[in-house]
C-alpha cells in the first residue's frame, strides 16, 4: 500500500461528461445506489426464497451471508472502479485476514475494558450464566452484518469520497456525525448517546480506515466490539440480547448508559476515542492524510 501523495494532474483533455461522472459526490451517489440496489435484491431473495423454506437460525445465516457475498461482488466489479482515483478498500489477501483478525481482537479487548471499568465503578454486575439464545443475531446481525455493511457504507463510501473532495478531517467529522446520529432512534437512543457514538466510534473506525487504507480493520473492530458487548449482556446500541452471562447495568446514566448500553458512557468515550486518536496520529505520521481537492490544485490522489 502506497502512502497518499499527489499524483500527476488530471489531463485537461478529459471530456466534461467524464469529469462530472468522476466527481467525488457523483461517484459516491452511484456507489450508494449500487449498495441500495444490492440490499433490495437480497431482501427479495430472503423474503421469497430463504424465509419460506429455511427456518432460523440457518435462514438468518444464509440471508446475511448472501448479502455480504453480493455486496463484496458488487464492490469488486463496480464500486471500486468509480471516481477519478481507483483503489480497492476490500483487498482479498493475507493482510486483509490479518487486519480483520486484529480488528476483531481489538474490538473485543476495547469493549471488555469498558465492561471492566463499569464493574469497578459498581454499575455492572454479573449475576449468573446467560442462555445465549440470541447467538445467531449476536454473531451474524450485530457482528457480520453490522461490521461489514455499515463499514462499507460509512467508511468505504461516505468517508472515502467526501475525503477525496474535502480532505480527511472534514470527511472524518461528517462520517462520524452521520454514523452517530443514525442511532438516535434506536431503543433508549438520545442525542447524547448519538453524540457519544459519533465521537468514539467515528474516530475509532474512521481512524482504522485511514491508517490502513482498507476496510478490514474497521470491519473487525466493529464486529468484535458488537459481538463481545452482547456476550457480556450489555445492550448493543440500545438493543438488548441474551448474552453468555446474565448481567445488570444500573447506575448514573453517564456510567451505565441509561438503557442504551456502555456506548453512551464515559468509559467507551475515553477508551474507544483514545484508540482512535492513536490511529489518527499514526495516519499523520505515515503521511496518509488527504488534503481537500481545492488545496491539491487539481491533482489526483495516488492509488492506495
Amino acid at each position: 500500500m502506497d502512502d497518499l501523495q499527489p499524483a500527476a494532474e488530471t489531463p485537461a483533455t478529459r471530456p466534461l461528461w467524464l469529469k462530472v461522472w468522476q466527481f467525488p459526490l457523483v461517484a459516491m451517489a452511484a456507489a450508494l445506489a449500487l449498495v441500495i440496489g444490492t440490499v433490495w435484491v437480497t431482501g427479495q431473495i430472503a423474503e421469497n426464497l430463504i424465509q419460506p423454506n429455511v427456518p432460523d437460525p440457518l435462514g438468518l445465516i444464509l440471508a446475511v451471508g448472501l448479502l455480504v457475498a453480493l455486496l463484496l461482488l458488487v464492490y469488486k466489479l463496480a464500486i471500486r472502479r468509480l471516481g477519478a482515483t481507483k483503489h480497492d478498500d476490500l483487498p482479498l489477501d493475507g493482510k486483509a485476514l490479518r487486519d480483520l483478525a486484529l480488528g476483531v481482537l481489538g474490538g473485543a479487548a476495547l469493549i471488555s475494558t469498558c465492561v471492566g471499568l463499569a464493574a469497578l465503578a459498581g454499575v455492572y454486575r454479573i449475576e449468573g450464566a446467560g442462555g445465549f439464545s440470541d447467538w445467531a443475531d449476536i454473531i451474524f446481525v450485530t457482528g457480520v452484518y453490522a461490521g461489514f455493511f455499515e463499514e462499507l457504507l460509512m467508511r468505504g463510501i461516505l468517508l472515502r469520497w467526501v475525503e477525496e473532495l474535502a480532505g480527511s478531517w472534514i470527511a472524518l467529522v461528517i462520517s462520524a456525525l452521520v454514523f452517530g446520529f443514525l442511532h438516535v432512534n434506536n431503543d433508549s437512543g438520545s442525542v447524547l448517546a448519538s453524540t457519544f457514538i459519533a465521537i468514539e466510534a467515528g474516530i475509532l473506525l474512521g481512524g482504522a480506515y485511514m491508517v490502513t487504507r482498507s476496510l478490514w480493520l474497521a470491519v473487525g473492530l466493529h464486529a468484535g466490539w458488537n459481538v463481545v458487548q452482547a456476550v457480556w449482556d450489555v445492550p448493543v446500541s440500545g438493543f438488548d440480547l441474551d448474552g453468555a452471562v446474565n448481567a445488570t447495568l444500573e447506575g448514573p446514566s453517564l456510567l451505565a448508559g441509561g438503557g442504551f448500553g456502555l456506548e453512551a458512557t464515559i468509559f467507551a468515550l475515553v477508551v474507544a476515542t483514545s484508540a482512535g486518536v492513536w490511529m489518527l496520529w499514526r495516519t499523520v505520521k505515515l503521511g496518509r492524510i488527504v488534503a481537500p481537492m481545492w488545496r491539491r490544485k487539481g491533482a489526483a490522489i495516488t492509488a492506495y
